[in-house]
This record gives structure tokens, C-alpha cells and sequence, in this order.
């Protein structure tokens, strides 16, 4: 599932071509997606000006001219795609398609269908059910290590677990999770309630560095995600462990002392880390 990462290099990539154009088109090819789409949906964006683009945890949101905004959650396998005039038609799984007064076209393209799209207005954003529990941003000012061990403070699960809860921080996954895990030499066992102090100063600012340089990178592709420019992203050759089992971590002997990283399964996803420098 794309993560904060892949999810904010996409919305990079659409504000040069939706801020500030008019959806002079838009087709709606089924009544669905992972949930029904809102009654009118088409008509309802068909228009309308996009005022701005934004993000929220792994949510697009998009903000229009008359109050409106369009939440959409990429699920599983969704993509968004800029295509080009001479591009061929659109294929089965192209559900969503908009077409800006200069010409552009934007294609939703969900092979599975896990993915969603909503309409709500300004006053309700923050209230919206898919929006009201989230955490914080963890590229925002409000995110640092004093906020994480609040957050995490009498928490008797794994700190892994803690940290794929999305009341806790908004828009980590899987990857990231073992990747910061990994900078902050946090062992994915240990209880979230022990991450205090130094610990927790730690784990923040590798949440931030991991998150940067991923966005830097274009997110990771893995599967069906690439940018809205349809390039793939790069971030998966720059992992330190996930998806690295067996292979030495970054500057470590851990090959040699216990096999190199280990995986296990941790509520039903693998959790990548190195024994000799998670603790």
C-alpha cells in the first residue's frame, strides 16, 4: 500500500497541472470503487476550479472552489496518473477520469478497487471519519520526540504495532516503520511505552529523515506504485533493511554474527530488522 511518501510525491506531481484549472470533464466509469462513490459525484466536481492540493496522512485532498473537497485513499494497487494527448484510450481498470480546460487529462487507475474517493466540505474536513483520528503529521512542526513518547506513553504493545496505529503518527506503514525502527536502533519488540526520553528523540528524528529522503527519492515502488508522471520511484535501493533478509545492514557485521537482517511476522506483516543494532 503506497505510504506518506508515495502518497505526497504524487500530489507533487499533480499541483503543476490541476491547481488552479477548471475539471471541464469528468467521466465516472463505475458506480464504486472500495466503497460507493457520492451521489452526483461527477456532477459535482464537473466545473469547479481546483483551488489547492494537499495531503493528509496517505489521503489526497483537494480542495475546490465552492467549498468543496475530494478525499481519495490509493488502497492497494490506485494510481494516478497524468497522461498524455496521444496517450492510448482508457483501459478497464481507468475508473476516475478528469480533464482540466487545458487539456490534461488525470486518470484514477485501481485494478483491485481497494482504494476510495469522497466528497465533504471545508467545515467538515477535520471531522470527517476518515480524517478525526488521525495523529500527527510527521513532517509537521507539531511532531517531535516530547509528542511521540506522549503518544506512546502507556502503550503495551510493540512499538512496531504502535507505530502502524495511525492515531499515534499519521501515514507511516510497513516500510517506513522498519526503516526508522532501523535509524533509531529500536528494536521492533520492544513496548511502545519504553520509548521515552532520548529513545523517543531519537525515533522522531528518524521518522523525519526517512520520510525526507524518501520523498526526495519519488517514494518506493513496489508493485503497482509509480509517480503521476508514471516514472517509478527509487527509494527501495536506498532501504537499509527492509526487504533485505539475510543481507548486512548498512555498515554492520551482522552477516557474520547472525545471518544479516532478520524478518518476522508481526500481526500479520513482515517486520525487517538487524539483532546486533536494534535494541
Amino acid at each position: 500500500m503506497p505510504e506518506l511518501p508515495e502518497v505526497e510525491t504524487v500530489v507533487r506531481g499533480l499541483r503543476p497541472r490541476l491547481e488552479g484549472r477548471r475539471l471541464i470533464r469528468v467521466e465516472q466509469r463505475r458506480a464504486d470503487l472500495r466503497f460507493p462513490l457520492p451521489e452526483g459525484f461527477a456532477s459535482r466536481l464537473r466545473g469547479r476550479v481546483v483551488r489547492r492540493i494537499g495531503r493528509r496522512a496517505k489521503y489526497i485532498v483537494m480542495h475546490l472552489d465552492d467549498g468543496q473537497v475530494l478525499l481519495c485513499h490509493l488502497g492497494m494497487s490506485g494510481r494516478v496518473l497524468l497522461v498524455e494527448k496521444d496517450a492510448p484510450p482508457p483501459g478497464p481498470h481507468d475508473h476516475i477520469i478528469l480533464t482540466t480546460d487545458r487539456g490534461d487529462e488525470i486518470r484514477y487507475n485501481d485494478a483491485r478497487r481497494f482504494g476510495m474517493m469522497d466528497l465533504t466540505d471545508e467545515a467538515g474536513l477535520t471531522g470527517h471519519p476518515l480524517l478525526a483520528q488521525l495523529g500527527p503529521e510527521p513532517l509537521g512542526n507539531s511532531f517531535n520526540g516530547p509528542e511521540l513518547a506522549r503518544r506512546l506513553a502507556g502503550k503495551r504493545v510493540s512499538i512496531k504495532a504502535a507505530l502502524m496505529d495511525q492515531r499515534v503518527v499519521a501515514g507511516l506503514g510497513n516500510i517506513y516503520v522498519s526503516e526508522s525502527l532501523f535509524f533509531a536502533g529500536l528494536s521492533p519488540r520492544r513496548q511502545a511505552y519504553t520509548v521515552q526520553g532520548g529513545r523517543a528523540e531519537r525515533l522522531a528524528a528518524a521518522i523525519r529523515d526517512v520520510l525526507t529522503r524518501a520523498i526526495d527519492a519519488g517514494g518506493s515502488s513496489l508493485r503497482d506504485y509509480v509517480q503521476a508522471d508514471g516514472e517509478l520511484g527509487y527509494f527501495q535501493h536506498a532501504w537499509a533493511v527492509y526487504g533485505r533478509e539475510g543481507e548486512p545492514c548498512p555498515g554492520c557485521h551482522c552477516d557474520r554474527a547472525n545471518g544479516g537482517v532478520r524478518r518476522m511476522v508481526q500481526s500479520g506483516r513482515g517486520t525487517f530488522y538487524c539483532a546486533v543494532r536494534q535494541r
